[in-house]
C-alpha cells in the first residue's frame, strides 16, 4: 500500500502562513508534517520575534518548524568572493536611463532551499532522481484576493495546495482571524533591504527602528556600483544602483507615505512575492544597464 504523501507548509512567517498554522493547530484544516521556513538572514527583527511565537504554536500542535537557508543575503551581496543572486535594485544609467536589476533573490534564497528540503525528506536529495509518482503536497498561503498567484509547482515531486482558497478566505479574513487570537500585530515578511518596500515602511523604519534603518542605509550605500564580486574582478557595471525607486540614496530620500495606502500589504513569500512584475512600466528590467565593461 502506498503511504500518503508528505504534507508541508511553506512558512513565510507572515499573515497568511501564520493563519494556516493556527487553523491546523485547531484542527480546522489537515495538519502538516512540517512547516518549512526559508531564512534569508535579513528579515526585520519583528519577523524573527513572531517566528519564535509561531514556532511554539506549531510545535504544541505537533508541527515541527524547519529552518532552511541558502546563505545570508546581505553578507553575500557585499562579499567580493560570493556570486551575487541579483536583487531587484533600481538602476540609473550614466545617461539617466531608469531600469531595474533582475530579481533572482526569491528563487535563490527561498524557493531552491525549500525544494532541497523536500527532496531530502522524500529520500531523494539532489542529484538523485525522484521516481515518478513520489511527491509531497506543499500548502501555500495564498488568499482569494491573490488567486492569480496560485499555480502548479514547476517540479513533479511537489504538488501545491491552497487551503485559504478552499476556505474562500481573503487576506482581511486572515487579519481578523489572527486578531481574534491575539496575533493581530503579525508583521509582513520581507527582507529588511527589499527594494519593493514603500515609503510607509521606510518611514516607520527610520522613525521607530533606528538600528535597522542604519543597516538599510549602509547597505544602500554599499551597493551603489552593483555586484561586489564584479567590482573586485575589475568588471565594473555601468550605472548606479539604489534601494529606493527615486534612485536617490536612501538617507536622502524625502519619504512620502501615501495617505490612503492600505495599512496591511502582502509580504514576500517564496511563491507569493507581490511584485512578480515591475510595479511601474518604466521600471522594467534593463539588461543594458547591467553589462560588464572591461
Amino acid at each position: 500500500m502506498t503511504p500518503p504523501p508528505y504534507r508541508f507548509l511553506s512558512l513565510g512567517a507572515g499573515i497568511q502562513s501564520l493563519t494556516l498554522v493556527v487553523l491546523a493547530a485547531q484542527g480546522r484544516i489537515p495538519t502538516f508534517d512540517a512547516a518549512i521556513f526559508t531564512d534569508t538572514g535579513w528579515e526585520p527583527l519583528a519577523v524573527y520575534r513572531r517566528r519564535h511565537r509561531l514556532t511554539r504554536i506549531a510545535e504544541q500542535a505537533g508541527i515541527p518548524v524547519v529552518r532552511v537557508h541558502k546563505g545570508h543575503i546581505r553578507r553575500d551581496a557585499l562579499d567580493p568572493q560570493h556570486r551575487f543572486a541579483s536583487m531587484p535594485l533600481y538602476c540609473l544609467s550614466p545617461t539617466g536611463q531608469r531600469g531595474m536589476a533582475r530579481r533572482q533573490c526569491t528563487s535563490e534564497y527561498k524557493i531552491k532551499p525549500i525544494k532541497a528540503e523536500v527532496r531530502r525528506r522524500l529520500g531523494y536529495p539532489h542529484p538523485t532522481r525522484v521516481p515518478a509518482g513520489v511527491y509531497a503536497q506543499m500548502a501555500i498561503g495564498i488568499s482569494v484576493d491573490e488567486v492569480v498567484r496560485a499555480r502548479d509547482a514547476d517540479v513533479r515531486y511537489m504538488r501545491n495546495s491552497f487551503p485559504l482558497l478552499d476556505l474562500g478566505w481573503r487576506r482581511e479574513d486572515c487579519v481578523a482571524f489572527l486578531a481574534e487570537h491575539s496575533l493581530g500585530d503579525t508583521p509582513r515578511s520581507a527582507c529588511l533591504g527589499c527594494p519593493f518596500h514603500d515609503d510607509g515602511f521606510w518611514l516607520d523604519l527610520k522613525t521607530n527602528h533606528p538600528v535597522e534603518w542604519a543597516d538599510a542605509v549602509a547597505f544602500d550605500h554599499a551597493i551603489r556600483h552593483g555586484s561586489a564580486k564584479a567590482n573586485a574582478d575589475g568588471h565594473l557595471l555601468r550605472g548606479t544602483f539604489y534601494l529606493h525607486a527615486s534612485r536617490v540614496p536612501l538617507d536622502q530620500v524625502v519619504l512620502r507615505p501615501r495617505v490612503h495606502a492600505a495599512v496591511d500589504r502582502p509580504g514576500c513569500g517564496p511563491w507569493t512575492c507581490p511584485h512578480s512584475t515591475p510595479v511601474d512600466p518604466s521600471d522594467a528590467p534593463t539588461p543594458a544597464l547591467l553589462r560588464e565593461v572591461a
